[in-house]
């Protein structure tokens, strides 16, 4: 559904103002190339909360505990 709303808007750009969507079309990709790497670092730094959380709640887990969130 996103990717039709996008669709949808970049094509009322088109009509409106073609060289704003044109560029749109350059220049989206750039940027999302430039950000992969700070997701990839989000994506390690939660992955090591996750592991710091799994190891300080070991010892409850071990003795029984089971959480009853949700």
């Amino acid at each position: 559904m996103r990717v039709l709303i996008v669709l949808i808007l970049w094509c009322i750009l088109a009509v409106l103002c073609w060289p704003v969507a044109l560029l749109a079309l350059v220049v989206f990709p750039l940027v999302w190339l430039f950000l992969l790497p700070f997701r990839l670092l989000a994506m390690v730094v939660h992955a090591g909360f996750a592991l710091i959380r799994a190891v300080l709640f070991l010892p409850a887990r071990l003795l029984g505990y089971r959480c009853r969130c949700g």
